[in-house]
Parts: structure tokens; sequence; C-alpha cells
């Protein structure tokens, strides 16, 4: 029996660690005053204990928590 944890992005393709998604939606990063345009590709996305997030590093910002929803496999 395992408990793993499906993440899903907008598209409904299963996510794994390291692979890399693109921004569906321009995203403001709160303290940063940095916006992630749509198109940005994000590569080797690390999972969470959440199904509804994933943890990244993009091109200005460190660090970085997006929700799947403005995500798509890339």
């Amino acid at each position: 029996m395992t408990d793993e944890i499906k993440v899903k992005d907008s598209n409904g393709n299963i996510l794994k660690e390291g692979d890399s998604v693109t921004l569906i939606k321009d995203l403001p990063v709160k303290g940063a005053n940095v916006t992630l345009k749509r198109g940005t590709l994000i590569k080797n996305i690390r999972l969470t204990h959440d199904e509804g997030e994933i943890e990244c590093n993009a091109e200005k910002v460190k660090g970085l928590v997006l929700k799947t929803c403005f995500l798509k496999k890339a």
C-alpha cells in the first residue's frame, strides 16, 4: 500500500520530481517585485506534501512555491 500523492498540472498530466513546466498565466511574485510571464519555462521542479503545489527555482526567484493550476507540463 502506497500513500503517494498524485500531482497534476492544469491539463491533468501527472507531474514527477525533476519535470519541466511552463506557466499558463502571468504571476506576480509577492515580496520580490517581479512578475513571471506566461510561457516561462521552469525546470527541475520538486514535489511538496501538497498535491496542489510544487517547489522550484525560477530565473529571477529562488525557493518559489507555485500552484499547479497555473502550470502545464513541458
